[in-house]
């Protein structure tokens, strides 16, 4: 484990080093007799003989520096991903929980909605217009009539194909009631498919993991191999009651 510069420069406290003192009991008895302050972290440290050291870390510096400086088995305090606007169907426990799963590339980005229903109408034709000019992941995000909330990521956004596009970083995912996410089996690359009256995800000689109409009112969502999923929603043929899709900035 290797640390960054300290934030503050431990105080010097004269101690009178002994031959039974040893190097690291030097510096706890130089921390033991240093001005307490709140809110801080002292980290002492010493490795294969080397010289011993301490590091005091405040509550600000350790959120900030959580992903490089954690522990293997410490949470990150904060997984809420920023969102350029408020979203009428994710709510934070749906975001902590999918934020997790996002690909790398996408962490620490920006949320921005490209596409709702309650903002731009229902229409897949204008769902298709609005990517047009983005080239990110998408989240794709769905509330049926009977406020179940699931649906998908694709590492494209959405078009108008001649054939199935994206890769294994697409899955499928369900709050019906509780958590559940879809990854890519390997089985087939029938991960997302446009036409102009229809959106597909999943697939292979049978139904599709996620399907929706050209007027993003009605879909259906069955066990597919591409993802071996759960049908999504409560019931496999389900009415759109708000649809959303989100990018990265």
């Amino acid at each position: 484990m290797r640390f960054s510069e300290p934030s503050h420069t431990l105080p010097v406290h004269k101690v009178k080093e002994t031959t039974e003192l040893s190097p690291l009991k030097f510096i706890l008895a130089s921390v033991a007799m240093a001005p307490k302050a709140d809110n801080y972290r002292i980290i002492y440290f010493a490795k294969n003989g080397d010289e011993a050291f301490v590091q005091i870390i405040s509550a600000t510096d350790q959120k900030r520096r959580q992903s490089l400086c954690s522990c293997e088995d410490e949470e990150p305090e904060d997984l809420l991903p920023e969102m350029r606007e408020p979203s009428q169907i994710l709510q934070d426990k749906h975001l902590e929980r999918l934020a997790v799963h996002l690909p790398a590339r996408t962490q620490g980005y920006p949320w921005r909605l490209v596409y709702s229903t309650a903002v731009h109408g229902t229409s897949l034709r204008t769902l298709y217009r609005n990517m047009a000019s983005t080239d990110r992941p998408v989240v794709l995000a769905i509330k049926d009539m009977e406020n179940q909330v699931f649906g998908a990521f694709s590492s494209h956004p959405f078009r108008v194909s001649s054939g199935c596009y994206g890769t294994g970083e697409t899955f499928l995912y369900s709050f019906s009631p509780e958590f559940k996410m879809f990854s890519w089996t390997g089985e087939n690359s029938y991960f997302v498919k446009g036409f102009m009256d229809s959106l597909q995800l999943g697939g292979g000689g049978g139904p599709f993991g996620l399907w929706l109409d050209g007027d993003l009112c009605r879909g259906s969502s069955y066990t597919c191999h591409t993802f071996h999923n759960q049908p999504l929603a409560a019931r496999a043929d389900f009415a759109v009651r708000e649809l959303e899709v989100w990018t990265f900035e």
